[in-house]
């Protein structure tokens, strides 16, 4: 199979050059799946029938989206996100590099510590465009610092998210004939989390630190009314005891739909909210998170297509002649394929198992030590989150950036992001397996 035509390389570039001129997502998507079956053999009703049956592969994520959407609706009925928003409008009102600072340590909570993963964007974002537009703050450092927060965090830590990308990295690694621990992964991944953060630091300190003017506009929440009131009360407590408790279940069976619906009994019982507003809730949750739910499920239905077209092993043997000649070229060619196998797949977690079976051997081969194949492998699964326009990590924050209609998902997210994250995290993977 030649390699300017492998079917990966043709999707991708099919998937990019549709998005840049603004088609869908969904539809980019489909169409990219579509490519990468007819270039790899396959037939169109053979592609299409491979797409439908391989959204199994991120059915729980897609569930997890809808329940802990609905689960941030609830909880921002309480009006405890109210009661945030009005805390960082007060003191946050003039200070735009703080601003995107504290948006950066929000999001790193919902990965590691309060469990919503995208879900607090849609009911956080919106409220707070009005003083974003007053600062005039570009929202492309509002979208790198959600982004940060949203991957950087679980790259780094063996906790929560992280835990459970850790852990799959370890397993994925140990299968394929290299044992390896989560501490093995924790001790070196901390490379990644400094060059995403240096990537933070120039977006919102040089990249985009200039005034960007908007137009006021009367956001949308798409939670409903939410309450106003100041004063903790009984409906607060419940839904603080039911993010512990929900925390508390994640780390135990980690299983964040689990974890979502544990934490929305624990609300129901604590009367945070009534038995017949559920219905309402779990519409609303549907309705901020359900597109980006069903994105998921064509990208895993897409990575379905990749795997039969057998078009990730033919990409690997094309490279391979040129992987010996020294560590650098070969490091920079396996990150390469990891980028554009990622891209279109747009998750880290579903693509560190298919490309554990083709690095670990690979990086063997060439003479990469356990720590410098964990920072290989860590680092070309990570680039799947940022700047891929199939990614949460990038859907997340454009869902709450462009509840306006003024901030565009390709040229305001993903390529902020891709900038000045996976650039440097091309440069860590390569350079640090090079003294690792």
């Amino acid at each position: 199979m030649d390699l300017l035509f492998n079917p990966i390389i043709l999707s991708v570039v099919v998937l990019c050059l549709l998005c840049l001129v603004k088609v869908n997502v969904l539809f980019a998507l489909i169409f990219a799946a579509l490519t990468a079956g007819l270039s790899g053999g396959l037939g169109i009703s053979q592609t299409m029938t491979l797409l439908t049956d391989g959204f199994s592969a991120n059915a729980t994520t897609a569930l997890s989206y809808i329940l802990l959407g609905t689960f941030a609706v609830a909880i921002a009925k309480t009006g405890l996100m109210q009661m945030l928003v009005s805390w960082i409008s007060k003191h946050l009102g003039s200070r735009r590099l703080i601003f995107c600072l504290v948006l950066a340590f929000i999001a790193c909570l919902s990965q590691n510590v309060v469990p919503v993963h995208i879900a607090f964007i849609p009911l956080l974002i919106p409220p707070l465009l009005n003083l974003m537009n007053k600062m005039q703050l570009d929202r492309r450092a509002a979208a790198c610092a959600l982004s940060f927060g949203l991957e950087a965090p679980y790259i780094t830590l063996p906790i929560g998210f992280g835990l459970i990308f850790q852990g799959i990295v370890a397993d994925s690694m140990t299968r394929s004939g290299m044992p390896t621990t989560v501490s093995d992964v924790a001790s070196v991944n901390w490379i990644l989390g400094a060059s995403m953060f240096i990537g933070l630091l120039f977006a919102i300190f040089v990249l985009y630190r200039k005034p960007r003017r908007y137009e006021e506009n009367d956001t949308v929440h798409l939670s409903g009314d939410i309450p106003t009131e100041t004063h903790f009360n009984a409906k607060h407590w419940a839904a603080l005891v039911a993010i512990i408790l929900a925390v508390v279940v994640q780390i135990i069976w980690q299983s964040l739909p689990l974890a979502a619906l544990f934490g929305l009994i624990v609300m129901m019982l604590g009367r945070a909210f009534r038995f017949y507003e559920l219905d309402q809730h779990i519409a609303s949750g549907i309705s901020m998170m359900g597109f980006i739910a069903f994105v998921m499920l064509i990208a895993g239905g897409y990575a379905a297509v990749i795997n039969e077209t057998g078009a990730v092993n033919a990409l690997v043997q094309s490279v391979i002649p040129y992987l010996m000649t020294n560590k650098v070229l070969a490091a920079t060619l396996i990150v390469v394929i990891g980028l554009l196998v990622t891209m279109g797949i747009g998750t880290s977690f579903g693509t560190v198992p298919i490309l554990a079976v083709i690095y670990v051997p690979l990086c063997t081969a060439v003479g990469f030590s356990l720590p410098a194949t964990i920072l290989l492998m860590s680092a070309a699964g990570a680039l799947g989150d940022a700047g891929s326009p199939a990614s949460d990590t990038t859907l997340g924050p454009t869902s709450g950036l462009n509840a306006d209609h003024q901030h565009d998902h390709i040229w305001d997210t993903c390529v902020p992001t891709f900038i000045v994250y996976n650039i440097p995290l091309m440069l860590a993977g390569i350079i640090g397996a090079q003294f690792i």
